[in-house]
């Protein structure tokens, strides 16, 4: 019976969590529940909002995912949401194909969240949780700032109360620059007096809910003085009422259409969400688990996208909240769900007055927020091409769209490891003073070689893109030695990997250096390399004699040969 509670609790966390639960834990974790509802409420419509969703969508889609991902997953802290990134993805992939049909985009929207949460399933399943280490920093650090950027540029029109047709963020700022005659003075007064007051409030108050906050003083403001007659925006009626379950019905066609996209959602929702929860859960002292985060982060989106919702990932601001607020467990999640039903029931009208220039304040100062100029400077400093990748990221996401921006970007990552792989770094050991052994000749001006060998380590995979070079180098090693050399030692600890073209790039090295007068000696060769050497006979063509277990020992057998007169043939 407890193997089998256990076994459970191995698919079901939050079971676990509630078997070692202390009575203590509750308090925190209803407050923390209620804190993070109220920054998720605000900050739910205006994601919507930027999404082009009505403000309902917004909050169906932080009920029911919540308490999936509060059964299912692995953090303790992270709370699952409408997601800045995730939203202006949604609306740059989704947008032009439904043509302005408000009711085909959101079928579109929750077929994707469906569909991107049935491929994080199956990712699960088949443990592809490591596709979260593909995905490098520096490309993170670009996409954000150019997803931050982009939402920027398309609040702006809202905060003036311009009505802006451009979405891409280029034409959105040259329109708005042209219309900046157009310029709704109410509208402007609001949204900066709201940007005014969430930075104060974030400053003076760190731990109170800025959004909830400073949208209650708009509204309220807005109301009292008479703004809403004279043109100020506000979001409009909210429908109340819980969501009902529907397939969105998008046929096989439109299934084919938005694969693509869903792929990429996958990458960017998941990778975004496990660097929010394993941040938390290095704060916290406790491991996540990749493989269970997907599955939960897929299951959590499908129920999304059948309650009406839109795809979701770890909301970082309110995983920040639940924090901050003493959250030990996902109960916490489980009361924010609970609490955003209540809203949902029974306070959507006032949520109608809230100001759009309110919310596309709330929108820039988040946006603003997920800026890393830090991040930037540091990358600048410590790798030019790191830098230039999380640049291109950034450019990228802003001029070609999200998408394409992440794909190119991480296939220039790729690019970047083959590269180095194919040209990696290798090693000349010898005698290095006050070193035991053999050691990297680099250490020290005053390290010598040892006479009459080459000891070579090469620090990488010997494969069929890096055989060629491989046996090319070694080659003008020996070709360009000062003095030649008599013996060749190949440190191979570091070849972590060979298939056939490396293992053949071996045997013509062997005859190679032989014609030169010099003996393939090999140290350390790993057990793998039987599979591919066994066949082909080269440990019979190196000779057992030349085969050892370390470095020290081939040299100090090398040296004991040459000291009673052994010298290796040359093959004839």
């Amino acid at each position: 019976m407890e193997r089998a509670a256990d076994k459970l609790s191995d698919w079901i966390p939050l079971l676990r969590d509630l078997r070692q639960y202390r009575k203590e834990w509750l308090t925190r974790d209803v407050v923390a529940g209620f804190s993070v509802t109220a920054v998720q409420v605000p900050t739910a419509i205006a994601y919507a909002n930027l999404a082009g969703f009505p403000p309902e969508v917004g909050l169906y889609a932080s009920i029911l995912p919540l308490l999936v991902y509060a059964l299912l997953g692995s953090s303790r802290q992270l709370v699952l949401g409408p997601d800045a990134a995730t939203c202006a993805m949604i609306a740059a992939l989704l947008l032009p194909m439904a043509g302005g049909d408000l009711e085909h985009y959101l079928k579109l929207s929750a077929a994707l969240a469906i569909m991107a949460g049935l491929l994080m399933v199956f990712g699960g399943m088949a443990r592809m949780g490591f596709i979260v280490n593909f995905f490098s920093r520096p490309i993170l650090i670009g996409y954000l700032n150019g997803i931050a950027l982009s939402i920027i540029a398309g609040q702006l029109g809202k905060l003036f109360g311009v009505a802006v047709v451009n979405r891409d963020f280029g034409p959105s700022l040259l329109e708005l620059a042209g219309r900046l005659g157009e310029t709704h003075g109410y509208s402007l007064g609001v949204g900066l007096a709201t940007l005014a007051l969430l930075i104060l409030t974030r400053r003076y108050v760190p731990r109170a809910p800025a959004a909830l906050i400073v949208l209650l003083v708009a509204s309220l403001i807005v109301f009292l003085i008479g703004l809403d007659t004279r043109s100020v925006k506000l979001v409009g009626e909210v429908p109340s009422g819980l969501p009902s379950f529907v397939l969105p019905g998008l046929g096989y066609e439109g299934v084919q259409t938005i694969f693509m996209s869903a792929i990429g959602l996958v990458i960017v929702c998941f990778t975004s969400g496990m660097l929010t929860a394993r941040s938390f859960a290095a704060r916290n002292g406790y491991g996540i688990n990749a493989d269970q985060e997907m599955r939960a982060f897929g299951l959590a989106n499908i129920a999304s996208g059948l309650c009406g919702g839109f795809a979701i990932t770890g909301a970082d601001s309110r995983t920040a909240v639940n924090d901050a607020s003493g959250g030990k467990t996902q109960l916490v999640s489980v009361v924010a769900a609970l609490t955003t039903t209540g809203v949902v029931l029974f306070l959507t009208q006032p949520l109608g007055h809230l100001p759009v220039p309110a919310l596309a304040a709330v929108l820039i100062f988040s946006a603003w927020g997920l800026l890393d100029v830090v991040g930037m400077r540091r990358l600048r400093t410590i790798d030019h091409f790191e830098f230039g990748l999380s640049l291109l990221t950034m450019v990228g996401v802003l001029i070609i769209g999200v998408l394409p921006g992440v794909v190119i970007a991480i296939l220039l990552a790729l690019l970047h490891v083959l590269i180095k792989i194919y040209r990696p770094a290798d090693t000349l050991l010898g005698i290095v003073p006050r070193m035991e052994g053999y050691n990297d000749l680099s250490l020290s001006e005053d390290a010598r070689p040892v006479p009459g060998m080459i000891i070579y380590r090469f620090d990488a995979p010997l494969l069929f893109f890096n055989a060629d070079y491989f046996k090319a180098r070694i080659l003008s090693l020996v070709d360009d030695a000062e003095s030649k050399p008599r013996w060749f030692v190949l440190n191979t600890e570091s070849i972590s990997q060979m298939d056939i073209t490396g293992t053949q790039a071996i045997d013509d090295l062997i005859t190679e250096l032989q014609s030169r007068g010099v003996r393939l000696v090999v140290a350390r060769p790993k057990l793998y390399m039987r599979k591919y050497s066994q066949p082909m006979g080269l440990g019979k063509k190196i000779g057992a004699e030349n085969i050892f277990f370390s470095v020290h020992s081939a040299v100090e057998t090398i040296l004991e040969r040459e000291a009673h007169g052994g010298v290796p043939d040359d093959g004839n």
